[in-house]
């Protein structure tokens, strides 16, 4: 049936006021729907049970701007239990991303949940992704080394990587591969919070701090991840490939700033000394 003029330009009126105030489109009220008809021989029919939503700290949102060091404090025994959680119920079987078409297992990351110290790297290698440990290969071998020449153990700090899953042929994760996994790795900082963070190397180090300069202009300097300070230096891949006195002594002193920094006295040697 045909709108009345006079009604017609009532409506057109009110929608125009509605826009104005911002109201884009009217709600229509859902049709409720019909009640099934049911016969004698027809059982009544149940309601789908509820299913039990996951435990809730390891759902709990935290927005970009809170700093882990300022939420409440979390007992070692909590921690454990939510990083254990973390990699059963989300991380082992994740399928986020191609990378898990080619991996072999996922590699959490490893270490002390009340680290004092959480280093980053960029992703696993073809050891790591045979045994799913961190840093188990000739990298990390001389990691395990600098690692000491701090006064630390490996089982003393924590250890992960940008992305959970070897990307193939050791190549550098892809920013979609990146954006998928790191929220893995932003809550296992949550968890641990570390009074320091060390990223080795370049993925890692403009990840964390959203940056693309290059490595000679970020490593050496103090930054800051959500109020806990960052330090950016060479991975002990590139060590290898470049052992020379020059680079193994740029390590060697931004690792005594992150000493200094938390309180760590570590190995006597000179600042030019190398690792």
């Amino acid at each position: 049936m045909a709108m009345e003029p006079t009604r017609r330009a009532r409506a057109r009126l009110f929608l125009r006021s509605e826009a104005a105030m911002g109201q884009v489109a009217l709600p229509v009220p859902k049709r409720r729907a019909a009640a099934p008809i049911l016969t004698p021989s027809q059982p009544p029919i149940s309601p789908p049970p509820r299913q039990k939503p996951p435990s809730k700290p390891l759902d709990v949102f935290i927005p970009d701007d809170v700093k882990p060091l300022d939420l409440p404090a979390l007992s070692r025994e909590e921690k454990i239990r939510l990083l254990a959680q973390l990699e059963e119920q989300r991380v082992r079987n994740c399928d986020k991303c191609r990378l898990a078409q080619t991996r072999t297992q996922t590699v959490f990351g490893e270490g002390d949940p009340d680290a004092p110290i959480f280093f980053i790297g960029e992703g696993p290698g073809e050891t790591e992704d045979k045994t799913g440990r961190p840093f188990v290969g000739r990298a990390g071998q001389l990691l395990d080394q600098m690692i000491v020449a701090m006064g630390l153990k490996r089982e003393q700090v924590y250890i992960a990587n940008i992305v959970k899953c070897r990307p193939p042929q050791n190549r550098a994760p892809a920013p979609d591969e990146v954006e998928t996994c790191t929220p893995y790795l932003v809550r296992q900082i949550e968890i641990i919070r570390p009074r320091a963070i060390v990223t080795l190397g370049l993925p890692a180090s403009k990840y964390m701090l959203s940056s693309n300069s290059t490595m000679g202009r970020l490593r050496g300097q103090w930054h800051e991840w959500r109020g806990i300070k960052l330090m950016p230096t060479f991975h002990p891949a590139y060590l290898l490939r470049s052992y020379t006195v020059e680079n193994r002594q740029a390590v060697w002193s931004d690792l005594q700033k992150v000493m200094d920094e938390i309180g760590l006295k570590g190995r006597k040697r000179n600042v030019e000394e190398p690792v």
